[in-house]
Formats: structure tokens, C-alpha cells, sequence
């Protein structure tokens, strides 16, 4: 085996969009994979100094959306370009966007599943950033993105992660197994 230097290595990353709004109303977007489960119910996010943690000082409601490869090259794009300089930079995704129904943010309407969250606490804030914890309050997915039984159908979302190795987007492959089910095999 080779030993590399530690790094954040940590896989998968999802790789989402933040939305907020900016202060004059205008829907902000910002990339994101530092990002995972805090509870059943709740969701941890590693913020640096951006544009939407601004946003999320004068409004604690943002919406999550998870990128596909069909979202890519706008998500990546979100990213790359800061809210702080690029005002309208939602407006040039060609993005559709409608008023969350339970937070004060904007849904991104081409994406096919969005969390819509309010911040419960934020841990370690400073000049530099923080990391939000926040309660998920509502789950919007697009129908065409529903299997049989009525719930998400992940792999037809063709859901990113994020490769912190190669610095790239890698999508999310097909079910290989059953949690909590195949292991008992083994008993």
C-alpha cells in the first residue's frame, strides 16, 4: 500500500447548491461538498466567507439541491464564481427557481430533489466561516424522479460526488445491495 500525507480524502461527497436570497430579493447559488447527515433530521455544512453565509446571517432559511450531471457545468459554475462580485450569476445558470414552501429561499426547479432547511446552530463561526447545523423542514422532489413505491428513485436522478482526490465529478452509479439486510448474512 502507498501512504499519502493526510488530507480530506473523505468519500463521497455529495455535491450540492445552496440557495439563499441576496438582500434585495434575488436568488443566490452557491457549490458546496463539505456537506452530510447530522441527524435524521438535520444536516451539517462546512461555510467559508461567500456571499450565501451573508445571506444566511440576515435569513437562517436556505434550500440544498443535489447536483446531476445534467446541473453540472451551472453547479460547477456557482462555484467557481463568487456572489460578492456576480450578482446575477443565478440569472446566467438559466436556472428556474419558485419560493420554497416552507423557508424563505429560493427552489432551483432543475434539480430533481431539494432539501429546504432553516439553521438550528452554527459551530465555531468567525470571519473565515462556520459550520451550520440545520433542521431539514420539507423534502421537494420533482415526480419524474419517483419509483414505484411513491419515494425518490436515486438512481434515476444521476446524482455527482465530488473526487477530492482528482478534483473532479463523478456520477453516482447503480444499487449493488440492501443496508441492513445483506450483512446478516454473515450471522
Amino acid at each position: 500500500m502507498k501512504s499519502f500525507k493526510g488530507r480530506a480524502w473523505f468519500m463521497p461527497q455529495s455535491v450540492i447548491v445552496i440557495g439563499t436570497y441576496n438582500a434585495d430579493g434575488t436568488p443566490n447559488a452557491m457549490n458546496a461538498a463539505w456537506s452530510g447527515q447530522w441527524d435524521n433530521d438535520r444536516i451539517m455544512i462546512s461555510m467559508g466567507n461567500h456571499q450565501t453565509t451573508a445571506n444566511l446571517k440576515a435569513n437562517p432559511d436556505f434550500t440544498v439541491a443535489f447536483a446531476t450531471t445534467e446541473t453540472m457545468v451551472a453547479a460547477d459554475y456557482v462555484g467557481v464564481v463568487s456572489g460578492k462580485k456576480v450578482k446575477d450569476k443565478v440569472a446566467r445558470t438559466g436556472w428556474k427557481f419558485e419560493q420554497g414552501e416552507t423557508v424563505n429561499a429560493p427552489i432551483f426547479t432543475d434539480f430533481p430533489m431539494t432539501l429546504e432547511c432553516r439553521i438550528d446552530r452554527k459551530i465555531d463561526e468567525s470571519e473565515t466561516g462556520c459550520y451550520i447545523v440545520a433542521k431539514i423542514l420539507n423534502i421537494r422532489v420533482s415526480e419524474e424522479y419517483l419509483a414505484e413505491d411513491g419515494k425518490p428513485d436515486l438512481e434515476k436522478m444521476h446524482l455527482l460526488t465530488f473526487d477530492p482526490v482528482h478534483l473532479g465529478y463523478l456520477e453516482i452509479g447503480k444499487r449493488v445491495g440492501n443496508a441492513f439486510k445483506d450483512g446478516t448474512q454473515l450471522k
